[in-house]
């Protein structure tokens, strides 16, 4: 299955079964990941399924973000087309370029998620008003 929103895409990690003690799901700058990865986050203790996150795009940064225990909604939007994921397997991410508005909802009970990103941390790369968002994109098109 493709996503068809702009600078979005799903990312497959490598799996290792490791005789019966467990998967090892591996991501690599370069090869599964698309990017040097200059810092990991995570986000835990999301209390409510009603809670809602993200709400933003960015610039130039790009990520990647996995679900890495129960689930969680996803949705992204390039100015022009929007779409909603589900992620809720550890070894499926999905791939945020730049120029992409993203929110996330719908979080089950002890939802872990997990983000690899391109660069430090930079609040000027941050686009958090969904119509300056929508301007940006015609101005750069």
């Amino acid at each position: 299955m493709e996503l068809f929103t702009k600078n979005c895409r799903y990312i497959d990690l490598q799996q290792i079964y490791d005789k019966g003690d467990g998967i090892i799901n591996i991501a690599e700058e370069s090869n599964q990941i698309p990017f040097n990865i200059k810092r990991v986050y995570s986000i835990t203790g999301l209390k409510k399924n009603s809670d809602s996150r993200g709400h933003h795009a960015h610039k130039e940064l790009q990520q990647v973000i996995f679900c890495i225990n129960g689930s969680f909604k996803l949705i992204v939007n390039d100015g022009l087309n929007e779409e909603e994921v589900i992620l809720n397997t550890p070894q499926k991410g999905v791939y945020l370029g730049e120029e992409l508005w993203h929110a996330m909802s719908d979080f089950s009970a002890n939802c872990i998620i997990l983000v690899l990103a391109s660069d430090l941390y930079k609040e000027a790369d941050y686009i958090r008003d969904f119509n300056e968002f929508k301007t940006y994109i015609k101005k750069i098109d």
